[in-house]
C-alpha cells in the first residue's frame, strides 16, 4: 500500500524492531500524529485462544476513566416505565416495535449503541441479522440487557466500550483522541487491558497476549512489548 508523505515522516520515527512499552508508545504516537482531525487512538490485540471453541471466548465491556471523546447515539428497546427512564437517562432513540421497522424498513442504523430490556429480546432477536455484524446486538455480558437502563445509558455516554474477538482472535477498540494525551490515554490503555488480562479464560492455554498494537487512525502501528504487559 502506497503511503503519503505525512505517513512516511511519522513511520520514519517508528523502531519496527523495538518492543514499546505503552506509556513510551502513547508519548510518541500522540506526538507523530499529523492529520487535520483528532484521530482515534486504538489498541489491537491479538489473543492465543481459539474464538471458535465457546470456552475460549473473550468478551466484556468497561468504562473507559477518561471517554472515547466521541459523542455517543444511544438506542434503547424498552416499553412503558423503562422506556420513560431511558429517556430521563438521555438515550436518543427510545422505542420497541416501531424502531424495529425502522432499522428493517429504512436500513436505518443512526446509533452507536444498542440496549434492551430483557422482555424485549424477543422483539430484538428479529434483528439479529442485522446487528449481529455490526457488533451492535445488545447483550448480558455486555451490560446491554439489563433492567437497570438508566445504568446503562449513563454508562454508554460516559464511555463504555465492549471488547471482543473477531473470527482472527484479535480485539479492536478505542481508547480515546490523539487531543487527551499520553497520559489520559495510558489511563484509558490501562483499564481496558486490565479487563482483557481478567477476561482470560481458563481453557486458553500457553501465551494469551500473542501481541499487541497502538496506531491512530492514520498512523502507523507501535507494537508493545508483550512482556511489558
Amino acid at each position: 500500500m502506497k503511503h503519503g508523505k505525512k505517513y512516511n515522516a511519522a513511520a520514519a520515527q517508528v523502531d519496527r524492531n523495538a518492543g514499546y512499552d505503552a506509556q513510551q508508545a502513547l508519548d510518541l504516537l500522540t506526538k507523530i500524529a499529523s492529520a487535520k482531525f483528532d484521530e482515534t487512538v486504538e489498541l489491537h490485540l491479538t489473543l492465543g485462544v481459539d474464538s471458535r471453541h465457546a470456552d475460549q471466548q473473550v468478551r466484556g465491556a468497561v468504562v473507559l476513566p477518561n471517554g472515547t471523546g466521541k459523542t455517543v447515539r444511544v438506542l434503547v428497546f424498552a416499553k412503558g416505565q423503562k422506556a420513560d427512564e431511558a429517556r430521563a437517562a438521555g438515550a436518543d432513540f427510545v422505542g420497541d416495535d416501531d424502531l424495529v421497522q425502522r432499522i428493517t424498513g429504512e436500513n436505518w442504523f443512526d446509533f452507536d449503541v444498542v440496549i434492551a430490556t430483557p422482555d424485549m429480546m424477543g422483539t430484538v432477536g428479529r434483528l439479529g441479522r442485522v446487528l449481529g455484524p455490526k457488533g451492535l446486538m445488545p447483550n448480558p455480558k455486555a451490560g446491554t440487557v439489563t433492567m437497570d437502563v438508566t445504568q446503562a445509558v449513563t454508562e454508554a455516554k460516559a464511555g463504555k466500550i465492549e471488547y471482543r474477538l473477531d473470527k482472527s482472535n484479535i480485539i479492536h477498540c478505542p481508547i480515546g483522541k490523539v487531543s487527551f494525551g499520553p497520559e489520559k490515554l495510558y489511563t484509558n490503555y490501562r483499564v481496558l487491558m486490565d479487563a482483557v488480562l481478567k477476561a482470560r479464560p481458563s481453557a486458553a492455554k500457553g501465551q494469551y497476549i500473542k501481541s499487541a498494537t497502538l496506531t491512530s487512525t492514520m498512523g502507523p502501528g507501535l507494537r508493545l512489548g508483550t512482556t511489558k504487559l
